[in-house]
């Protein structure tokens, strides 16, 4: 029988391209965890749990899921038999409260696992994948309009991508406005523009901007308000035809069913690390597209590890209507897996080979792990 021999964490840190601005933080270095956990016969299966900008984005840091996995998780999952990974992610469950990032790094670490050990790929695992390649926009977050718009016509000529996502709720609401108006005009109305406030907004000041924002074609708005004020999602979602997408506000099915539960009309970003792992998230997506709302592939910026993985999960979705945002390891100056996922005619394809489809380049992983 195979069981769990040992299980390794380490904080890998790669600076990003630009950096990448949000309504709460800057980044221009993101740092992952990456989790190897070993059976007894050889296999490793590999694992990410990766955050936007440290706390200033929720309660877990790079440094929380590594010390918590060291010292909490491994202890609960060291010599016990590798083959059912329900029995050991309801055990962690069950002893550990919270802790989503690391309990979503050592799901896809068992996941990966299990798929090397079977010879199928992780969508397997989860029921079969529906699609070979999804959808993926990018995120411009330079904050700079003309940055913006270049950036943004480069991807477009490259068939890199065709939908844009823009992070705004830093400034004054007339100059995010002011500055998303440029940008979608300067593409064209073919172009798919949405907005991520990330909660910087109050109810007056959505209602102000999400009129504006309809009025200039945009797409979709991402989280106007605070994550769990819900009835001004709901109330939001009635007034406006511009569809809502709910990101900060759902992490589980209980908050998917409260939202669902009011009325709320609009869509929900799914995010394997909000949800504890890939099963937690496709729960999230049963449950809205029970309630007749949307799913959407959400992602914290992870690196190749962690966007594999949600890739897999989201492979196995028969449909997203506003598609994905898999777009983390793009993000990356470097990378420290070998043959990187595939970007190509607007989309990223989904792994084939075994487990994650990924293999870690050594020598890099060691040039770019913290000391």
């Amino acid at each position: 029988m195979s069981k769990i021999a040992s299980i390794n964490t380490f904080i890998v840190d790669i600076p990003t391209i630009r950096p990448h601005k949000l309504s709460m933080t800057s980044m221009s270095v993101q740092s992952m965890v990456i989790v190897r956990i070993r059976d007894n016969n050889g296999l490793e299966g590999i694992g990410e749990g990766t955050t936007i900008g440290g706390l200033a984005y929720g309660p877990e840091s790079p440094e929380s899921i590594q010390t918590n996995i060291d010292k909490y998780f491994s202890p609960l999952i060291i010599n016990q038999p590798a083959s059912n990974i329900n029995v050991l992610m309801q055990m962690l469950n069950q002893s550990i409260r919270g802790n989503y990032i690391a309990k979503s790094a050592v799901e896809t670490a068992l996941l990966d696992l299990k798929g090397k050990q079977l010879g199928v790929p992780v969508s397997d695992l989860l029921g079969g994948a529906c699609h070979d390649k999804v959808d993926c926009l990018w995120v411009l977050a330079s904050g700079n309009t003309e940055k913006d718009i270049e950036e943004a016509k480069a991807m477009i000529a490259q068939k890199r991508h065709c939908h844009f996502k823009m992070k705004i709720g830093a400034r004054a609401l007339e100059a995010d406005i002011e500055h998303v108006i440029a940008v979608k005009k300067a593409l064209g109305s073919n172009i798919s523009i949405r907005v991520d406030v990330n909660q910087a907004w109050n109810e007056v000041t959505a209602v102000k901007g999400m009129a504006a924002l309809q009025d200039a074609g945009i797409d979709l708005v991402e989280q106007p308000t605070p994550a769990k004020d819900f009835a001004t999602l709901v109330r939001l979602s009635e007034k406006f035809n511009i569809p809502i997408l709910a990101d900060e506000s759902i992490a589980d099915k209980q908050d998917a069913y409260i939202l669902a539960k009011q009325g709320f009309a609009g869509s929900v970003a799914l995010k394997i690390a909000k949800a504890g792992g890939l099963k937690g998230a496709l729960d999230v997506a049963t449950l809205c597209t029970a309630a007749g709302i949307d799913v959407y592939g959400g992602t914290l910026l992870e690196g190749s590890i962690g966007t594999a993985a949600a890739l897999h999960a989201w492979s196995t979705i028969p449909n997203m209507q506003f598609g994905t945002e898999m777009f983390g390891p793009l993000l990356l100056k470097d990378d420290f897996i070998k043959k990187p996922l595939q970007y190509r005619d607007f989309g990223v394809e989904i792994p084939t080979l075994p487990g994650l489809g990924l293999e870690i380049d050594e020598d890099k992983f060691t040039h770019y792990m913290r000391k």
